[in-house]
């Protein structure tokens, strides 16, 4: 296998050139565990560290390498493992916010060119888990895809999916079942040499039973659900890049049935813009879609036009973003401000070690 079955062509080989610091080979991450990675170099895996100066200012944590990124490797310390020396610039970077009270940024994949979300139909099928998924995919910048797993449980599902689609415009939707082998077809498409491609959703719906298919043998072990609810249980502990027979290469998650957004209001009229499109004909640019008189959303939501459940979703999500934002600010003004105090400490402390050595 070649760095080329990886992604790697020439905006990578631009990339790299322009590189700071660009001593070494370029290499792909395929797996991270903790502070200890594994990247292929078109020859073959590597294990590997980053370089001391990666943990330290200016680099933030969110730049330290994560799978699927591209970096640049060198030499092998005493342990034999390679030293990474830095990341290329990433071309979509996949995040949420760190779960518990947080808001830092936790960094799940970069340079995928598109995303599965897959869900069942049934009891983890959820429009609004859906609407939060869709938008993370997109403020990532990769593409996304709705895959709805295990149709061989479900007798009707073209109203189903016409509803979904109806909630969820311009994002497709298909039905598959890895069992009866029937809908994967579709999917084949986005599967192609140089392609990255994960699989987003709760534990149980069939991640990696579909990675199993198109991988070609049971690479990933699956588990049943469970009777009484209908939930999954973990079968993936970590992030790892399977390259796919085919070629292309498949990105499975653990399952997570909640993820909390990371990004700008922006990006998530990206992810709504039927509701962007309507809200240009508010009277105020401004508009919150509140109260305000001559509100265009409110009144497609009376008439029908756009759907409630859309729309409160939707304004869920923004409230959400403006909580995060402001807790963000404040972290970082918090963070700023204890870095001016050591600063000022150790000027403090060198202007009476220098006065010393004047009275001396």
């Amino acid at each position: 296998m070649s760095l080329e079955d990886y992604g790697w062509d020439e905006t990578w080989a631009e990339k790299l050139a322009q590189a700071e610091d660009n001593r070494g080979i370029p290499a792909r991450v395929i797996s991270a565990h903790r502070s200890e990675y594994k990247v292929h170099t078109g020859e073959t895996d590597i294990s590997a560290k980053a370089a001391g100066r990666l943990y330290h200012a200016p680099f933030r944590q969110t730049e330290l390498p994560a799978v699927g990124d591209w970096v640049v490797v060198d030499d092998t310390d005493v342990s034999g493992k390679a030293i990474i020396r830095g990341v290329l610039p990433r071309k979509s970077t996949f995040s949420r916010k760190v779960a518990g009270k947080n808001s830092n940024e936790q960094v799940m994949a970069t340079n995928l060119d598109t995303v599965w979300i897959v869900s069942t139909f049934g009891t983890d099928l959820n429009p609004a888990r859906l609407e939060r998924y869709v938008a993370l995919v997109v403020e990532s910048g990769a593409r996304p895809v709705i895959i709805l797993a295990k149709a061989d449980l479900e007798e009707l599902t073209e109203p189903i999916i016409e509803s979904i689609q109806e909630r969820i415009p311009n994002v497709p939707i298909y039905a598959v079942s890895a069992k009866a082998q029937t809908g994967l077809n579709n999917l084949s498409q986005y599967i192609a040499p140089g392609q990255t491609i994960a699989l987003l959703g709760s534990s149980g719906v069939g991640k990696s039973t579909l990675i199993n298919h198109f991988v070609g043998h049971e690479l990933l072990h699956t588990a049943k659900v469970r009777e009484k609810d209908g939930k999954g249980r973990h079968t993936t502990t970590h992030r790892e890049l399977i390259f796919l027979p085919t070629g292309g290469l498949l990105l499975d998650t653990p399952g997570m049935r909640e993820l909390q957004l990371w990004q700008q209001d922006d990006n998530l009229d990206k992810s709504f813009s039927d509701i962007d499109d309507i809200a240009v004909e508010c009277r105020f640019s401004d508009c919150s879609h509140e109260t305000e008189p001559g509100c265009a959303v409110i009144a497609s939501v009376e008439s029908g036009d756009l759907s409630e459940e859309r729309f409160n979703n939707y304004r869920k999500l923004k409230k959400e973003l403006t909580y995060l934002e402001r807790k963000v600010d404040a972290g970082a003004e918090r963070a700023e401000k204890e870095r001016w105090r050591a600063v000022s400490k150790e000027q403090r402390r060198y202007s009476q070690e220098h006065k010393g050595k004047k009275q001396r």
